[in-house]
């Protein structure tokens, strides 16, 4: 038991050094300054990996914002980016995508659990024209799994316009509960008809 005595004083002894600071951090001061960036600027709290981490080029495609309709964030996918109507719902963007016409109006098939078509069924689909290019345009209706890591919706619809311009795929695609789609048929058609491409990459 002599040994107890001993191993207190000794760590009595640790703990009032360590009040103690060293003396080589006692004068030391920090005069390091850096100037300001877009990044110190409006942080915004809760935001999507896309809002956090989106190459912040300017957008490659511009558009008018069509009447009653709220633009919001561009994300890493979508150039342009839109909601609508009441129920919150209502989406619309502008993507340049890969793949071809064909591709992507498929891919939005699918979403809607509608068949594929064939380049005869694309070549019957209604013509569409925008930025320069030309391609169709695309409607669905149903329920809708699009939305990635989101529950399917039902009564939803999709509209929309698929087009090649200079070997790249623009498009625009247009969701939410059916009425909502069908009431904005007219920005729709005002959106794809004011877009024009704005040669950034």
């Amino acid at each position: 038991m002599r040994n107890v005595p001993i191993c207190l004083s000794a760590g009595l002894l640790f703990l009032s050094g360590c009040d103690k600071k060293p003396e080589a951090f006692e004068d030391l001061t920090v005069t390091e300054t850096r100037r300001i960036t877009t990044a110190d600027e409006k942080l915004k709290l809760f935001a999507t990996s896309d809002e956090r981490f989106r190459d912040t080029k300017p957008s490659p495609v511009q558009a008018d914002l069509p009447e009653g309709w709220r633009s919001v964030a561009a994300t890493q996918f979508r150039s342009l980016n839109y909601r609508f109507g009441d129920s919150g719902k209502g989406e619309a963007w502008v993507s340049l995508v890969g793949g071809s016409v064909l591709d992507n109006v498929n891919r939005w098939l699918g979403e809607f659990a509608k068949e594929h078509v064939d380049q005869a069924g694309l070549d019957a689909l209604e013509h569409a024209d925008a930025a320069g290019g030309h391609g169709v345009w695309v409607t669905a209706e149903g329920t809708y799994s699009g939305a990635m890591g989101a529950a399917p919706q039902s009564d939803f619809a999709l509209a929309g316009v698929v087009v090649s311009v200079n070997g790249q795929i623009l498009t625009v695609k247009m969701v939410g509960p059916k009425d909502e789609v069908a009431n904005a048929q007219p920005q729709l058609k005002q959106l794809v008809s004011s877009l024009r491409l704005t040669g950034a990459e």
